[in-house]
């Protein structure tokens, strides 16, 4: 099946250029020039993958990535005019997977997408029956979701990245510098701080009861307690 690409650009022979290009790599592509109509064109459109402004008018692209986190896994690539690597990182942080700083070359462009959706696919075949219960907390991969107790958990796409790392191999302790790297990319622009932060996100969404289960490794990473069971 064709995978579908959804291009979210103000400028709109920019947005045209790139539906073009990909519709002559194959794919099937839409484009959508304003922020504040994008999030009825997903649900209608239910792309496999976006490629996303961030200047757009009615609601920027900051705001769409926050909204696509509970619209399951949707592979993004953030397109910005912004060279400032706080912008990067933040789009980064909010759950892109990938960024292209304008002007961009469309081979490029095209090359990331396909790498993208590779990545997807296989994420996709590694998952799609894979539960994991630890301490009380349930992961069922193929849907991406995550339950403390009987309470749904809204982690960001890369809070449950590492959350299910972590529970996926308890006991074994990981370096920030490897959870940086499993989870954000060799490649990322951040710091180990990220993953500090990312945990003392997930902790406080699994709540006091459940907030032990990460544990602290001192002067090295973290781990998750042991004791849980994978189907």
């Amino acid at each position: 099946m064709k995978e579908k690409v959804l291009v979210i650009e103000d400028e709109k022979n920019i947005a045209d250029a790139i539906t073009y290009a990909l519709r002559r790599e194959g794919y099937i592509a839409e484009a959508v020039y304003r922020g504040d109509g994008a999030m009825q064109k997903l649900a209608e459109f239910l792309p496999d993958a976006v490629i996303l402004d961030v200047m757009l008018p009615g609601l920027d692209g900051y705001e769409i990535l926050k909204k696509l986190q509970d619209k399951g896994r949707i592979g993004v690539i953030m397109v910005t005019a912004k060279e400032d690597i706080v912008n990067k990182i933040l789009g980064l942080e909010l759950g892109a997977d990938d960024y292209i700083t304008k002007p961009f070359d469309m081979r490029e462009l095209l090359a990331r997408l396909k790498s993208l959706l590779r990545r997807l696919q296989k994420e996709e075949g590694n998952k799609e029956s894979a539960e994991v219960i630890l301490g009380g907390i349930a992961l069922h991969t193929g849907k991406r979701t995550a339950f403390a107790g009987d309470r749904p958990l809204e982690l960001t796409p890369k809070e449950y990245d590492l959350l299910a790392l972590l529970l996926s191999h308890p006991e074994r302790v990981y370096t920030r510098e490897q959870l940086l790297d499993l989870i954000w990319g060799m490649n990322y622009i951040g710091g180990t701080r990220t993953v500090d932060i990312h945990v003392q996100r997930v902790r406080k969404k699994l709540g006091g009861e459940f907030d032990d289960v990460i544990q602290t490794v001192y002067g090295i990473g973290y781990k998750a307690l042991g004791g849980g069971s994978e189907n």
